[in-house]
């Protein structure tokens, strides 16, 4: 490659591992990103409940998606940019000044030589990771919080069927032999990354406050809960001053080891030594990649803003200058996305999901797929919907679902409510099975998980934040439906960065961060945060929301009553 001594500018790799892919953007020091490739990975689902993905199909993908959106694509990008440098030969990977990873919150098996080892009923090493929307560890959570213990008070009150340590337990309980007692190492899907691209063992503060239990607090203690872990029946995981889980952690952004070790850097494409950042959860990621974004009239304090990550689910990140305890709502935890920030981190388990299941389960959505042709089915409902609105002279598509109401949690509930058997339900259906029907059911669908956003939001409220704004990124954001109904149902005005992938800047924050280009995290932020468009909240459809979200709450309030009726008959069996 050509000699690049002049050539000044920075750029940063961010890696992101989600649900059913991964991908990798180049991004320049201004957070822009110049090119974005993507690859899907493997997911085993066992049984009802269950879903395992391989931790070595993982990285050969990061490591295809590196390499495509590095040297090679790298080049093709620079040449083609109008800058003041001369970039029209090739241009060294050296230009590359760090990586950063982030990933689901899943958790991943390895033996003693770190090699795949089965979380499954199959045996299979290959499947060695539980995904983190796997609900197999029900009784072990309800065990977990029947005990009370001090340090369930960090995440709401009750543990996550969706955090790592019931995993943990349910490995014990029913893999004890063939994975439990073989184990090496257990690591948060993040951490693995950057295990695997450094050869360090170093955890994230991020995944191990979040997910794992593990306790920070500046002015208190740093550390893992011995009593905690003695009362739940893992105690054998402080051996070795808890080598399997994790005996060193940092801060996210943190340089891990000496960066990428040889073996990585050949099989990424990048130089060793090549910066690597602690890494994040890809929610965390992305509210971290947008909180910095700037919007004229729009307060810009960090804890004035309620950051929504839309993909599969919908993580509610708010982070405060000092701990806030709120019930049913995850955290605080220290320093988990914005260093010196304590975060409370709400969400909903099935949102991007569950629109697709509303579409995908409809007697019309066959129909409705082959007249939308090369059009997004949601775009098509939308636009079905506004025709429907101006044909019965509806100041708004809003006002069409007066008789369709939808509680949401077809997956159960992750905040305020902390109850995973919670059920989805639907009011107001009839024999029509058209495209219209669908359209309706659809927007009633848009409708609730916004009624979702505010219940959790109103429970952060009710605990000392105080918002004036929110900020979307990820999948759903894209549909401005999504976003207007958010913005008319909560009455705040909604940031959209103009740099949709934020996920992929928060993931590049951490290199930038690693590489020591900014002075620190608060400057990164700032600097890659980028501009937002605002999308404001509006009067009349306010009114109407208000009026929808009593239903929305008295929908929650009847399935309750439904089922004590029903613990009746189970009573005289």
């Amino acid at each position: 490659m050509a000699d690049t001594s002049s050539f000044k500018e920075n750029y940063f790799v961010g890696v992101d591992v989600g649900t059913g892919s991964v991908r990798a953007a180049l991004v320049d020091k201004c957070g822009k990103i110049l090119r974005v490739s993507s690859k899907d990975t493997k997911t085993w689902s066992p049984k009802p409940d269950y879903f395992e993905q391989s931790s070595s199909d993982i990285w050969s993908s990061c490591c295809y998606v590196v390499r495509v959106s590095g040297p090679y694509i790298f080049y093709e990008i620079l040449k083609n940019l109008t800058t003041p440098h001369d970039i029209s030969k090739d241009v060294n990977v050296s230009c590359i000044k760090g990586i950063g990873f982030d990933a689901t919150c899943s958790l991943v098996a390895l033996n003693d030589n770190g090699e795949p080892l089965s979380v499954s009923p199959s045996g299979n090493n290959d499947q060695n990771v539980i995904l983190w929307l796997d609900h197999r560890a029900i009784d072990e959570t309800n065990f977990i919080n029947s005990l009370n213990h001090p340090v369930l008070k960090y995440v709401g009150g009750k543990i996550s069927l969706e955090m790592e340590t019931p995993k943990l337990l349910w490995l014990k309980k029913n893999l004890k032999e063939r994975c439990w007692d073989k184990a090496g190492w257990f690591f948060d899907l993040p951490d693995f990354l950057t295990w695997k691209a450094t050869g360090t063992d170093s955890r994230s503060l991020c995944s191990l406050v979040c997910k794992w239990t593990f306790q920070a607090d500046p002015k208190g203690y740093t550390g893992w809960s011995k009593s905690f872990f003695e009362e739940i029946g893992l105690s054998d995981l402080a051996s070795n001053n808890w080598h399997k889980i994790g005996s060193h952690w940092q801060e996210p952004g943190r340089l891990v080891g000496s960066g990428l070790s040889d073996l990585a850097a050949r099989e990424l494409g990048l130089d060793p030594g090549t910066p690597v950042g602690t890494s994040m959860i890809d929610a965390h990621a992305g509210g971290l990649g947008m909180i910095g974004c700037l919007a004229e009239g729009v307060p810009s304090d960090f804890s004035s803003r309620l950051s929504l990550i839309c993909g599969t689910s919908t993580c509610h990140m708010a982070v405060s200058k000092e701990p806030l305890f709120v019930s049913g709502v995850w955290g605080p935890y220290y320093s988990a996305m914005v260093p010196c920030y304590w975060l409370n981190e709400g969400g909903q388990s099935a949102t991007g999901k569950l629109i697709d299941h509303i579409i995908d389960s409809h007697p019309a959505s066959i129909t409705a797929k082959q007249q939308a042709g090369d059009i997004h089915i949601q775009t098509y409902l939308r636009l079905t919907l506004e025709n429907m609105a101006k044909r019965q002279k509806l100041p708004s598509v809003t006002m069409l679902t007066k008789d369709v109401h939808v509680w949401p949690d077809f997956h159960g509930n992750r905040s305020p409510i902390a109850d995973p058997s919670l059920k989805g339900m639907i009011s107001g259906l009839s024999l029509s099975a058209n495209e219209e029907d669908l359209a309706i059911l659809y927007l009633a669908a848009v409708q609730a998980l916004a009624y979702g956003t505010r219940h959790i939001m109103e429970s952060l409220t009710d605990s000392g934040h105080y918002f004036e704004s929110l900020l979307m990124c990820g999948g759903l954001s894209q549909s401005s439906l999504f976003i207007q109904t958010h913005a008319d149902a909560l009455g705040l005005p909604v940031l959209k960065p103009r740099e949709s992938e934020s996920v992929l800047v928060g993931a590049a924050i951490l290199g930038a961060c690693a590489a020591g280009v900014f002075d620190d995290m608060h400057t990164a932020i700032t600097a890659m945060g980028g501009e937002a468009d605002v999308v404001q909240p509006r009067a009349l459809e306010y009114s109407y929301h208000e009026k929808k979200y009593r239903v929305f709450l008295k929908m929650v309030e009847h399935q309750k009553e439904y089922r004590t009726i029903m613990t009746e008959f189970d009573d005289l069996r």
